[in-house]
Formats: C-alpha cells, structure tokens, sequence
C-alpha cells in the first residue's frame, strides 16, 4: 500500500468517525438527521476535496500540470452551497415552535468537517469534532439552567352558554406565574363553541405543568392545548 493510498483512507476514516460521533448525539436526542446522515455527509464532503487535493493522480500526465491552474476553494463552495438544501429539508416550523435548526447547524458543520478532513487539515478537524461533541451535548445542560423567556400557546375552547370572562381567564393564568402576551378571539361550529386562543411567556418551563393540571380538571373546558414554543 502507497502513502498516498494510506493517507486517502485514514483522511477518509477520520471524516467517517467525525461524522459518526455528532451522528450519535443527535441520533440519541431523536433528531431527524442522525448517525448515518451525519457520517455519509461528513465522508462525501472528504471525499469530494480529495479530488482536488489529489487532481494530477487523475488527470494523469497527458495534461501538463503548468498549463492547468484549479482553486480547491471553489469545491468548497459547492459543498456549503448544495448542504445547505439538505440543511433546509430537517427545519419545520409548527405554529410558534421552529424545529431542526440545532441538526441543519450540526449538517452544516460536519460537512464542513469533512472538508478540513479532506484536505488533511487535522489538528483544527479534531478540535472542531470536539467543540461541536462539547456544544451539542454541554450546551444542553447549560441552555437549561439559564434564565430566559420561554413562550407557549395556548387554546381554550368552551361551550358558548359556558364561557368565563376575560379577567377570569387573565387571573387563572397569571396565578401560575405566566404573562399573557396577546389575547385573541374565535367563535366554532356555528357559535357553538368559543375559544380563547393565548400567547403566554413564563421565565420557566416547570410552570406550564401546574396549569395543564388545573385545566384538566375544570368540567366546563370542552378542550384545551398548551404547547410550548422551542427548537431542537
């Protein structure tokens, strides 16, 4: 086996590994995009700089090397450029909640991984594996710990003949340590049914417990959904 075949296959095994590693952590938060994403996308990005890095092993000697002239930066490019589309496929939004941003970052970094991994930049693809390794899984923790506003929507649906005023809905809310950001109105199945639809923020999430137990145990609310705003 030649050095060079030797150094193809472990700047191919380093990407793979790389890959492989964000792969699992987002494999084990149930991310759309896991294991086998994170490493093929990781692998393909090492792949495609080798071409360039290792060009005149398949142009061969029939072209002179002086007279072509290639930017490997452009390759580079292309592959930022074209994962930004598989980025794109693993975000969804769902009312006020947007999902998938943390896993197109996590693409979008391992493909560029791969790249440093092709090109046989190393010691900075080791330490970005390791940087991002710390932020996916660290950051969590810490993310959680940190003060911030947290938001919610909420929907209350009554009978029509049923319905509690506004302050009371303002007052049961508010008892449960959480702020009404807006307020708005809706009338069901031919003014049979009325709904409170709420925008609520809370500085934590252990709030929003409390208050779906209260609600399930009022017999004049018909139907309820709180559903918290976050990423993933």
């Amino acid at each position: 086996m030649s050095a060079a075949t030797l150094t193809i296959l472990t700047h191919l095994g380093m990407a793979w590994l790389a890959g492989s590693l964000i792969g699992l952590e987002r494999t084990f938060h149930g991310r759309p995009a896991g294991f086998r994403t994170h490493a093929l996308v990781c692998v393909a990005s090492a792949l495609l700089m080798m071409v360039t890095v290792y060009q005149w092993q398949w142009l061969g000697d029939a072209v002179p090397e002086a007279t072509v002239r290639t930017d490997p930066t452009r390759m580079a490019q292309g592959i930022m450029t074209g994962i930004g589309f598989l980025g794109a496929g693993v975000i969804f939004k769902e009312g006020l909640t947007v999902r998938g941003l943390t896993t197109a970052a996590s693409i979008w970094m391992t493909s560029a991984l791969g790249i440093l991994y092709g090109i046989g930049f190393l010691f900075p693809g080791i330490a970005a594996t390791l940087i991002t390794l710390l932020t996916l899984s660290l950051f969590r923790r810490v993310e959680a710990r940190l003060p911030g506003r947290l938001y919610a929507r909420c929907t209350l649906r009554y009978a029509s003949a049923e319905v509690p005023g506004e302050g009371d809905i303002l007052a049961l809310v508010q008892g449960y340590g959480l702020h009404v950001e807006s307020l708005s109105y809706r009338t069901r199945d031919d003014g049979a049914q009325f709904e409170y639809r709420l925008l609520l923020r809370t500085h934590h999430r252990g709030h929003l417990g409390p208050l779906a137990a209260h609600l399930r145990g009022l017999s004049a609310l018909r139907e309820f959904q709180l559903t918290p705003a976050g990423d993933g």
